[in-house]
């Protein structure tokens, strides 16, 4: 085992176990409770192609029952203890997490070690639960907001697992069998990639032993590494209409392809998104189309750098006649970004308002945990939360310019409309 403590900032503990698995440590006596969270590289983008959602489905039924337990053994492990097991799944990612009284630490690592490694997915509850996706399907394609979301991913994701469902399809769900399931999990879960964070009212070395004690002993191969397709930024825009003329609102959902996460120019790629689209009552977006004129319920401006060049995405909820209006709205704030760029109160307040975020990111126990996944899955170093009120302070305006002007071009974008518009009726 190799073991590195950074000196200063959050502090946390890093320990590498001999077959892999990485475990921090973080103490924090806010409460006298204690954060687990799990990660292992099993996200959307692992699954086979003709497989869409099938992440999704294991995330459903992965707790279902184990080797050792019943579904209703394990509910009543956590229920006793006041516990209760989320799992989430993302491009990238599955984990499992839970918040437990200190004393029960222990204990609980045993059952989230237990229902990780060891799944059974019993038939009975396999086909509980892909009647319930199926429901939740029929449902996001009756959402204008889910069917606007998705298909603005497909635009700009073509034939690559960025642009994937995250669900599947109706069809894809009633034809993956316990088999994929069981062959998904084989593959995909191993210590190789597991991220283990346990933060509160627990001392480090208690800490660490306990993961090790549950997961050191794990022995299986590291999933085969998987090359994620190149992915190519439009070069005209492409706009998809979804007419749904029993809805009262009408969802837009627009976007580029950007960068990834590692690339250096990330940050001023952050405080431009910010400024345009997410500070205070939603950015220049926020302040132009829903105060001043009145027209979106809501829009906002989302960027999710990653792996592989990742979304900026402009979504918006408006009066299905104020579909044109918000649309040379959006086009017109950015123009204007890319354009002029920020002002330098707007880069002062954004800054300010980034690096004053942080502090209430990390007050919870879950933040902190969440926030060592983040900085281990983009390999950003223990000392992260003291580097970035820095890198952020070192941003100049003509860097967050020149993100708007790679980015912010409505003649490259993709749009989807999905309501009660159609356009061939105005």
């Amino acid at each position: 085992m190799t073991a590195i403590t950074p000196l200063r900032g959050l502090e946390p503990t890093r320990q590498q176990l001999d077959n892999g698995a990485v475990i921090f440590a973080k103490t924090s006596r806010t409460t006298p409770a204690v954060t687990i969270h799990a990660s292992f590289e099993a996200g959307t983008v692992f699954e086979p192609p003709e497989r869409a959602g099938l992440a999704h489905f294991i995330s459903r039924t992965i707790d279902r029952g184990t080797t050792t337990r019943t579904a209703d053994q394990i509910a009543e492990d956590l229920d006793s203890r006041g516990v209760s097991l989320s799992i989430s799944v993302n491009r990238h990612l599955m984990s499992l997490v839970c918040t437990c009284l200190a004393e029960d630490v222990e204990a609980m690592l045993t059952l989230v070690g237990d229902v990780a490694m060891h799944p059974t997915f019993p038939e009975k509850d396999v086909a509980t639960r892909r009647a319930e996706i199926i429901t939740m399907i029929r449902q996001d394609q009756d959402n204008p907001a889910a069917v606007a979301t998705e298909g603005l991913m497909e635009l700009l994701y073509p034939d690559h697992p960025y642009g994937r469902r995250p669900r599947g399809t109706v069809e894809s769900v009633e034809q993956t069998p316990v088999s994929a399931l069981q062959a998904f999990h084989r593959e995909r879960f191993s210590p190789a990639t597991l991220r283990l964070a346990i933060v509160g009212d627990i001392e480090p070395p208690r800490a660490v032993a306990a993961g090790a004690r549950v997961f050191g002993g794990w022995r299986v191969p590291a999933p085969a590494p998987v090359a994620l397709p190149s992915v190519t930024p439009l070069a005209t825009r492409q706009q998809r209409v979804v007419t749904m003329m029993n809805k009262a609102q009408a969802d837009i959902a627009g976007g580029f392809v950007t960068i990834t996460r590692s690339d250096p120019s990330y940050y001023a790629y952050w405080l431009m998104n910010t400024i345009f689209g997410q500070y205070s009552i939603g950015g220049r977006l926020g302040d132009s189309i829903r105060e001043r004129q009145g027209m979106a319920y809501y829009v906002f401006g989302s960027l999710d750098a990653n792996v592989v060049p990742g979304p900026l995405v402009v979504r918006a909820g408006v009066n299905p006649a104020n579909v044109e209006r918000a649309l040379a709205s959006i086009d017109e704030e950015m123009i204007k970004m890319a354009e002029a760029g920020p002002t330098e109160r707007e880069m002062t307040e954004t800054r300010q308002y980034l690096i004053g975020s942080m502090p209430r990111q990390l007050e919870t126990n879950s933040g902190i945990a969440n926030f060592l996944q983040m900085v281990e899955f983009f390999n950003l170093g223990l000392d992260y939360d003291l580097r970035l009120p820095i890198i952020l302070q070192h941003i100049t305006r003509d860097e967050v310019q020149e993100a708007a002007q790679r980015t912010l071009d409505p003649a490259r974008e993709a749009v989807v409309i999905a309501g009660p518009y159609d356009p061939s009726a105005r």
